[in-house]
């Protein structure tokens, strides 16, 4: 089978990164230069959602749901978050970069600077150089993380350092520059789909329903993963950071709110690791493996239970299976 292998290595195989890598990426000050085209983002997309009691079709709100669950469920839950961050199965790399278009949809910045980010929230999960902590503040952890201005050189430095395999990549790279382009085209095709089928009221329905209220509801699920399930619900494991497992985060992210049960086991295709922590993208990704669109996925655990082991390209052959 002619691939391109998508396992990729997480951020605690420092060793492996070039000699030139920084070790640490500077943290700015808090605030300090205010990112605009962060802000100018998330309220717009906070202000549209205002027009959604005026707007509201049957047609716009199961666009919503649907658009939803494929920018936020495949996009970011199995795309950039278990394929691309973690490497959990490989797949062909039309399939790696279609996902990634898919992400990009999400609103929730281009694959390599989500993937960057996350690994570095790995490395650093809960100490200082998580990029959005609670115990720097709940608010902090949920949406002000995204305040503060990066220079060119620090962002490209932790590209460098925690997205090298991505960097790589054409492909991602053009996703990296043109991320605004893709919203403004997906709302250019909504309002036309919208204005032949209904004309132009249906049209702005899509509009505000497909593109406002869904991204409002994909950015608050993912944010509430970075703030709520590192606050409140339980463990199944000892872990060193403050990872928790919160079912409603759960049910509103297709399974990552099973937050304590990934931390431990990264890797992991799936994050439901009780017969009851229902996990949809594992779901959707076995869906793929039967498609022949997905393989080596990894469903396994190590025998000696140490969270370092797992989270290695190449850990132990022999491993047990977790509860299927």
């Amino acid at each position: 089978m002619n691939s391109q292998q998508a396992l990729v290595p997480p951020p605690e195989t420092d060793h492996l990164l070039p000699e030139n890598t920084p070790a640490e990426t500077p943290e700015p000050g808090r605030y300090a230069t205010p990112d605009w085209a962060n802000i100018i983002w998330v309220a717009a997309i906070h202000l549209g959602v205002l027009a959604a009691p005026f707007c509201f079709t049957w047609t716009g709100l199961f666009t919503c749901i649907f658009l939803g669950w494929l920018t936020g469920g495949i996009g970011i839950c199995l795309g950039y978050h278990r394929l691309l961050t973690h490497g959990s199965f490989q797949t062909h790399q039309f399939m790696n970069r279609l996902i990634g278009l898919i992400g990009v949809l999400a609103g929730q910045g281009p694959p390599i600077q989500w993937v960057a980010n996350h690994r570095k929230h790995h490395l650093h999960s809960d100490q200082p150089g998580d990029p959005h902590s609670p115990r720097e503040g709940r608010w902090w952890s949920h949406i002000l993380w995204l305040v503060p201005h990066h220079s060119s050189e620090e962002i490209q430095a932790t590209h460098q350092r925690f997205a090298p395999d991505l960097l790589k990549d054409p492909f991602m790279r053009l996703l990296q520059r043109t991320f605004v382009f893709w919203h403004l085209g997906l709302g250019a095709l909504l309002y036309g789909i919208g204005y032949w089928a209904g004309g132009s009221e249906l049209g702005l329905s899509l509009v505000v329903y497909g593109m406002f209220v869904r991204l409002f509801y994909v950015l608050h699920a993912t944010w509430f993963v970075n703030s709520a399930t590192h606050i409140w619900g339980y463990r199944n494991y000892e872990t060193t950071d403050d990872s928790r497992n919160l079912w409603w985060v759960a049910l509103l992210t297709y399974g990552e709110g099973w937050h304590n049960n990934h931390h431990k086991y990264q890797r992991m295709a799936k994050n439901g690791h009780k017969w009851w922590e229902l996990d949809m993208t594992y779901a959707a990704i076995l869906v793929l493996e039967k498609l022949g669109l997905a393989w080596k996925v990894v469903k396994t655990i190590p025998p000696n239970d140490k969270e370092t082991a797992v989270n290695q390209p190449h850990f132990a052959k022999q491993q047990q299976t977790v509860q299927n």
